[in-house]
């Protein structure tokens, strides 16, 4: 038995070698790491320097951690957190300088060391007593051309984040978040201390010129979930309301600056003059009178603390259908015109931001233009045009704020020197982007390689210095007129801005303003609240697709992508007896009135143009060929429910006209509803008459998909409905407005004259341009018709 005995003794030993050592047998592991890679201090002061201690088991400490003078004794819990006080010398004035720290740890592992920087102090461009012009210059005389360059400079955040410290290497000016590049989690309290993140490594550098963090919130902060998404641009045009335009863009200047983000590139003020183009929602009007009339956008975001960026400079909206970039139909493409056209129709709004609205900074367009003088075929890409950067916007406008190229703007520039598939940019594409007056460029992955190329360019005589000075003096007096350098700091504390509820009840105002009453056949507007209502149609109850493109995504995405109300929900919240078929094959059940909302979903530029590309990455919903009639399954819901209910009213949500003349006669009342954003409770006030219809189109509304292009002014003019229609529930409005509606009455009589469009168009392009006396006569002339 002795021989077992042992044997299970010696299989007993192995097998407690085989379970885990009891708590207090276990190697302990402490691990040290500061709260914040870089902390700046004022000469003189103290500052604190925090550190977390953690345990590899997560146990309270066994034995005393370490860090210079800081312990953390025994029994400290892991994830405690202690300060190291650190007291700055004083003297005389001085550039930032890294303090010297004994940070030896001792019982820890010190995960990353981190730097104390004594602030600059002492220096003529840091005395806020002094005139902008006297620190600017003292700055950019003790500039190296490495800081120039650098300033000129703007890379994206994507490409910054896994090693931050870039932004003191590179001397970058700014950072940038592109569409749906965003930090994780999607909060305004992460995107406050990402922009810290960035702004404490900028502040590291010697001169610690600040950083200036950009974004698109072309209609409300739409990259930040839980922000007020308002209406794009061409359902505020069809507002006309210059006053209700610029609150909106003042709180889309609150809620960004909320997240930390003084910069925005918004407003769009190009003139849509096609709308197969995939961004003519972000346009105002296809007139430039009534786009110079919203441009008090820009007075909301500047008096809201944010930088505007008046874009694309300029023609963008002006191009040739079948000149685009690439895949792109018309996106990028080529503005073919005259001079005096093009200052007419494309230049006008840029004169008006910066003379009366003194707009910060301009982004030239990625398009190009051919003057029809010197005959068609040789174009020039706006950002290698010196005649119109450097010329017409600076000298002739006078234009003095700061010139930011689009997103990899200068890489379209044609270089025949480069062979095919060379890295782009090219040292030509540089040369001519900073020669033509670009002033930063945003280079969002190659921001190291843009800064050696023109470096080299400037070292070789390619790029004279006084352009460089020129584009730094532009960068370095915005950051300083915007109070960059005396606040780089973001703050947390007004976080509850975003999506706030009187920016919403804001929101939905634009909304009710913005829709348009195409058509009201018997009164079917507005509902009554106690009608049985059969709802239908794809774009009912998707929020996703009612705020369209630059929404959470650079195209936007269907679905539920954002919190808020849709149109259905809103539908809800007023009439109890609501039915809902998405594709409107459930019984109508003796319904009193059909609403089908149907139209478009999320595009952006590019991938929206009509007949352009498919966005492989975006939701399946949209994967659908862009057009401007309705898909088949949008008209077979029309189809299906106006047939089946007695009043059937039709809701197109939508960035631009659908062709809907074929359908016209089975629909009672059909309302332009465009892209509402968030609010959808905005749309059922006017539907049920809590508010009137007062929204008139921006843009001209095509018979056939052959008018288009189709505008306002041109000959032979017949669409279906004319820039300007708009019919009104609710009575009351200015004189000019009874006029108007006894015009249009006029004209669903069937009388009206044969030039009633053109004469109700220019009525209101007449309206819009102060000249009311011709505006009363054109209408008096349809009226009496």
């Amino acid at each position: 038995m002795r021989p077992t005995i042992l044997r299970r003794s010696a299989a007993g030993a192995f097998a407690a070698m085989l379970l885990p050592l009891p708590a207090a047998m276990t190697v302990q592991t402490v691990t040290l790491a500061p709260a914040r890679a870089v902390t700046t201090v004022d000469a003189g002061g103290t500052t604190s320097v925090p550190f977390t201690v953690t345990t590899s088991d997560g146990r309270a400490l066994t034995a005393p951690a370490t860090v210079g003078t800081l312990t953390f004794p025994a029994g400290a819990a892991s994830g405690t957190v202690r300060a190291l006080t650190v007291r700055a010398p004083t003297g005389g004035p001085s550039l930032a300088r890294p303090l010297p720290l004994d940070l030896r740890a001792s019982g820890a592992v010190l995960t990353n060391k981190p730097a104390v920087i004594v602030n600059a102090h002492g220096l003529p461009y840091l005395d806020s007593r002094l005139p902008v012009g006297r620190r600017v210059e003292d700055l950019l005389r003790r500039m190296t051309l490495d800081d120039k360059i650098g300033q000129m400079t703007q890379a994206e955040r994507g490409a910054m984040a896994p090693d931050p410290a870039q932004v003191a290497s590179l001397r970058l000016g700014s950072v940038l978040s592109g569409g749906g590049s965003v930090p994780t989690p999607n909060t305004p309290a992460a995107w406050v201390e990402m922009v810290n993140l960035f702004q404490a490594y900028a502040l590291s550098a010697p001169l610690q010129i600040p950083m200036i963090y950009g974004i698109d919130a072309v209609h409300g902060h739409g990259n930040v979930y839980g922000a007020t998404v308002f209406p794009h641009n061409v359902g505020l045009g069809a507002g006309r309301d210059p006053g209700l335009v610029e609150r909106v863009y003042r709180a889309t200047a609150a809620e960004v600056r909320a997240t930390g983000i003084p910069w925005d590139f918004a407003p769009c003020v190009c003139v849509s003059r096609d709308e197969r183009w995939g961004r003519s929602y972000e346009s105002f009007a296809e007139d430039p009178a009534l786009v110079i009339r919203m441009e008090t956008a820009i007075d909301g975001l500047q008096d809201g603390g944010v930088l505007a960026t008046v874009k694309h400079y300029a023609g963008d909206g002006d191009t040739e259908y079948g000149t685009g970039n690439g895949d792109f139909t018309i996106d990028q493409g080529i503005t073919v015109t005259s001079r005096a056209d093009f200052a007419r129709l494309d230049l006008a709004p840029y004169r008006a931001a910066i003379r009366k609205h003194d707009a910060g900074s301009v982004m030239p367009s990625f398009s190009s233009v051919d003057w029809t003088e010197d005959g068609v075929g040789n174009p020039t890409k706006m950002h290698a045009s010196r005649e119109l950067i450097t010329g017409t916007l600076k000298h002739d406008l006078g234009f003095d704020g700061l010139v930011i190229s689009d997103w990899e703007g200068i890489h379209q520039i044609p270089d025949p020197s480069a062979p095919a598939g060379s890295p782009l940019p090219t040292a030509t594409q540089v040369r001519v982007g900073v020669n033509a007056g670009t002033d930063m460029f945003m280079e969002p992955n190659t921001a190291p390689r843009f800064e050696e190329l023109l470096r080299a360019e400037v070292a070789s005589g390619g790029v004279p210095m006084s352009r460089i000075d020129d584009a730094v003096r532009r960068i370095l007096r915005t950051k300083f007129e915007i109070g960059l350098f005396a606040h780089p700091y973001a703050s947390a504390a007004n976080a509850g801005q975003v999506g706030s509820a009187a920016h919403r009840a804001l929101a939905r105002e634009a909304v009710a303003e913005s829709q348009v009453l195409l058509k009201n056949s018997g009164r079917a507007l507005p509902l009554r609240k106690s009608a049985k209502i059969y709802v239908a149609g794809r774009n009912a109850d998707d929020i996703g697709n009612q705020a369209g493109g630059w929404t959470i995504d650079w195209q936007g995405r269907s679905g539920a992508a954002i919190p808020g109300t849709t149109i259905l929900q809103a539908i809800r919240q007023v009439a109890p007896q609501v039915t809902y078929s998405v594709d409107g094959t459930a019984p109508t059940g003796g319904a009193d009135v059909g609403v089908v909302v149907v139209g478009e979903t999320p595009y952006a530029e590019g991938f929206g143009d009509v007949g352009g590309p498919v966005c492989g990455w975006c939701t399946p919903p949209q994967a659908e060929p862009k057009s401007l009639t309705l898909q088949p399954g949008d008209r077979a819901v029309v189809d299906r429910v106006c047939s089946a209910v007695r009043t059937c009213v039709v809701l197109l949500v939508s960035g631009r006209p659908q062709v809907v003349t074929d359908q016209l006669g089975e629909i009672d009342a059909l309302v332009a509803s465009w892209l509402p954003g968030s609010e959808g409770a905005g749309v059922a006030d006017v539907l049920f008459g809590k508010r009137p219809f007062t929204g008139r189109l921006p843009v001209s509304w095509p018979a056939t998909v052959d008018q288009v292009p189709i505008n306002v002014g041109d000959p032979n003019y017949q669409p279906l409905f004319p820039y300007g229609w708009g019919l009104r529930t609710g009575g009351g409005g200015s004189a000019l407005d009874v006029l108007r509606d006894a015009a249009q009455t006029r004209v669903i009589s069937g009388h009206g004259g044969l030039t009633w469009a053109s004469d109700l168009a220019e009525a209101d392009r007449a309206q819009t341009s102060g000249d009311n006396l011709r505006a009363y006569r054109l209408l008096r002339k349809v009226i009496s018709s």
